[in-house]
């Protein structure tokens, strides 16, 4: 079992490049999930409480990333000389949806404390890092194959 979730995993990566935009992104959904759970080896008692939590900070921070960050580098690549009030304006508006990330994975960080260990928790984020490493990769390789 432990063998078949990697290769389901690049597997799926591979034909997720060639979906269209929406189909892809359930599909990396699925893929991560399916990884950080082999990673995790989380028990169905924790599964059952760890995915409500988890995705709620997912939508979280899908949110801030869409309505203001998007936004906010948007405006800041766009217009690269702006007065210093609107620079003013701008900056703190990142500050601001940078903090409210900073916030989110606070929160998530205690709010899976009551149902996962430190250890696993601490686990999540390598496995985080791990997936959108291999994502990227796939990607690259994808890019490199479509040029030649």
């Amino acid at each position: 079992m432990k063998t078949f979730i990697p290769i389901l995993f690049l597997l799926m990566s591979v034909s997720t490049l060639a979906q269209p935009r929406g189909k892809m992104n359930e599909r990396i959904q699925a893929q991560k999930i399916a990884f950080i759970t082999e990673r995790l080896s989380l028990t169905p008692e924790e599964a059952q409480k760890f995915w409500p939590i988890y995705n709620a900070f997912e939508e979280k921070t899908e949110k801030i990333r869409t309505e203001d960050l998007r936004s906010i580098k948007k405006t800041m690549y766009q217009n690269p000389k702006l007065s210093e009030a609107d620079a003013n304006k701008l900056l703190n508006q990142l500050m601001t949806a940078e903090n409210d990330m900073h916030n989110a994975k606070l929160q998530l960080v205690q709010d899976l404390k009551d149902v996962i260990s430190s250890e696993k928790i601490l686990r999540l984020k390598a496995s985080e890092e791990a997936f959108n490493r291999k994502l990227l990769e796939k990607l690259r390789q994808f890019k490199e194959k479509r040029n030649n």
